[in-house]
C-alpha cells in the first residue's frame, strides 16, 4: 500500500509518502513542504498548493491519501487556511479518483507513539524510528504528514474490515417495508332536514292531538257517560199537609 500524507496548511503543507502494510516494515519514498509567502493573495496560495500536490501525486502516484483532519482552534484565522490547504488536497486526490482518509491529530499521534497526546518532538522521535531514517524530518510539518501515512496503513485493515462488514449487513438484511398509507373513513354525510309537518313528525297520524289523544274517542273523558243532574230541592214533591 502506497500513501501520501498531507498535513495542511497555506504557509507550509507538509507532504510525505510511506508504502508498506500493517504488521511489515514501512518505507518511506519522499518527503518534502510545499511553501507558500504570507504576502501572497489567499486564492494565488492555494493555487500553488494545489500544484505542489499534483506534481507529488504525479511523481509517486499513491494509492490512497491521507489527510489530516481539520480541528478548532483559537485562532480562527489559522483554522480557515488549514481547512482551505485540505479542501484543496481533498480536491487532488478525488479529481484522479483516489481514496481520501481524514485522520485526527489524536488519532495520528496514538497510532504513531501510543499516546493520543503525545508532542511533535515525540511524533518526530517515532517516525525516525519506524521509519528507519537517520535524523527526524524537518521541520515538524513534514514529519506529521510521514506519521499521517504511517496511521492510515496501519488502521486501514481495520477500516476496511468494518465497512466490510457494514456493507455485508445491508445487503443480507431485509429491506424494512412501510405500513401501507391508512386511508381515511369515508365523509359521513348528514341527514336531510326534517321539514315540519311531513310524515313522522309533530302533528302527523299518532302524533298528540290525532286519534286516541285526549278529548276524542277512547280517552278518559268519553269513556264514562255524566250522571243525570240533581233536580233542585224545589222541584221535590212533599206530601200536602192537612189542616
Amino acid at each position: 500500500m502506497r500513501v501520501l500524507g498531507v498535513d495542511p496548511g497555506l504557509t507550509r503543507c507538509g507532504v510525505g509518502v510511506v508504502e508498506g502494510v500493517a504488521g511489515r516494515p514501512l518505507r518511506m519514498l519522499g518527503v518534502g513542504v510545499v511553501r507558500t509567502g504570507a504576502e501572497t493573495a489567499t486564492a494565488d496560495r492555494l493555487v500553488l498548493i494545489e500544484r505542489g500536490i499534483e506534481e507529488w501525486l504525479d511523481a509517486h502516484q499513491p494509492e490512497f491519501v491521507a489527510v489530516e483532519r481539520v480541528f478548532s482552534q483559537h485562532n480562527v484565522r489559522t483554522v480557515m487556511g488549514t481547512a482551505q490547504a485540505s479542501a484543496v488536497a481533498m480536491l487532488c486526490a478525488a479529481r484522479r479518483g483516489l481514496p481520501v482518509a481524514l485522520h485526527t491529530p489524536s488519532e495520528v499521534k496514538a497510532a504513531v507513539t501510543g499516546s493520543g497526546r503525545a508532542d511533535k518532538a515525540q511524533v518526530g522521535s517515532m517516525v525516525t524510528r519506524l521509519l528507519r531514517l537517520d535524523a527526524p524530518p524537518k521541520p515538524a510539518d513534514a514529519a506529521d504528514a510521514l506519521a499521517l501515512a504511517i496511521c492510515h496503513i496501519w488502521r486501514a485493515p481495520a477500516t476496511n474490515r468494518l465497512q466490510q462488514a457494514v456493507a455485508a449487513h445491508r445487503t443480507t438484511s431485509p429491506t424494512r417495508t412501510t405500513s401501507p398509507t391508512r386511508t381515511t373513513s369515508p365523509t359521513r354525510t348528514t341527514s336531510p332536514a326534517r321539514a315540519p309537518g311531513t310524515a313522522g313528525a309533530p302533528g302527523t297520524a299518532g302524533a298528540p292531538g290525532t286519534a286516541g289523544a285526549p278529548g276524542i274517542a277512547g280517552a278518559p273523558s268519553t269513556a264514562h257517560p255524566t250522571s243525570p243532574a240533581r233536580t233542585p230541592s224545589s222541584a221535590r214533591t212533599t206530601k200536602g199537609r192537612t189542616s
